[in-house]
Parts: structure tokens; sequence; C-alpha cells
């Protein structure tokens, strides 16, 4: 789906909006300029959400959200059960199954990020295209997310 046959999910982080505990100070603000916790994800071309992990805080990237995941530590060990890579059609050539995720993200084994934007070849501005449809679907889940429930949009009372 999206011309993207060996994508096995997008990922991303979402800041969630929260009322810090007293005295803690500026642990869970972060650089958007409000508290907040981030709810990181990874989700499938059905909009099903299969891997979500909730509670970190501070200033932090999607990367470092990822990285203190169980997600992560299961993919660097190798015990996510990803399929070995494929054969390319009509190529002597394997293909991996990836995630992926946007430029917060580390290039990996089994995961892809777009090319950064300068000095793109017509070859590289088609993949980038490809990451983004096929990364649209996080983004879409987590607007859907927020017109469910709305406390996405404001800081609980």
């Amino acid at each position: 789906m999206w011309n993207f046959p060996d994508c096995l999910g997008a990922v991303d982080g979402k800041h969630v909006r929260i009322t810090p505990p007293p005295h803690s100070g500026s642990y869970y603000y972060n650089y958007k300029g409000f508290h907040s916790m981030v709810l990181m994800a990874i989700v499938n071309a059905n909009y099903e959400i299969f891997y979500f992990h909730f509670g970190t805080s501070r200033r932090i990237s999607d990367e470092g959200v990822s990285k203190s995941s169980k997600y992560y530590g299961k993919l660097i060990s190798g015990r996510l059960n990803i399929p070995k890579p494929e054969k390319i059609e009509h190529s002597d050539r394997t293909s991996p199954y990836v995630f992926i995720g946007d430029d917060s993200f580390s290039l990996g084994e089994n995961s892809l990020k777009p090319f950064p934007q300068k000095h793109l070849s017509k070859e590289k501005a088609t993949f980038n295209y490809r990451v983004s449809r096929a990364r649209r679907i996080i983004e879409n889940v987590f607007v859907i997310l927020a017109a469910r429930f709305r406390i996405f949009y404001t800081e609980p009372s």
C-alpha cells in the first residue's frame, strides 16, 4: 500500500498536554512551550495502532522516546520477529521489512526516514514522496484520536 510494499508500520510521537504534579518544576515542560508527556505509536496501513508507549517527559525527541521503549530494545536485539528480507522481483537484490519515521528518527536495518531535503535527485525525491505518503497514516491516526478524545487538544482540568 502507498507504493511501499515492505513497510511494517509508521512510527511517530505526539505530545499530550498534562497538568504537572506539584513541585515538578520544568520536568514535564516541553520544547513546544507546555507541560506534556509523549505518546509514541506505531500504526499499520489499516489505521490500527499495534504498539504504543506513553509516559516519556521532558524535552525529548521522537527518537529519544523510541529509544526508551520496549519496541526499540526488541528492534535492535532482533526480537521483533521481523520477516527476513525478500528478493525484489526481477532483481538479484533483497529488500528488508522496515518501520518508517520522520527526520527525527535514525536509519537502521529495519527503520527508514526521508532523505535530507537539500540537493535531491529525482529518485530520492520520489523515495521521499513515498515515505511521506506511507507516514501520513500515523499523522491521520493522531488527528482521529484528537477528534475522538478531546483531551488531546486541551490540558486536563
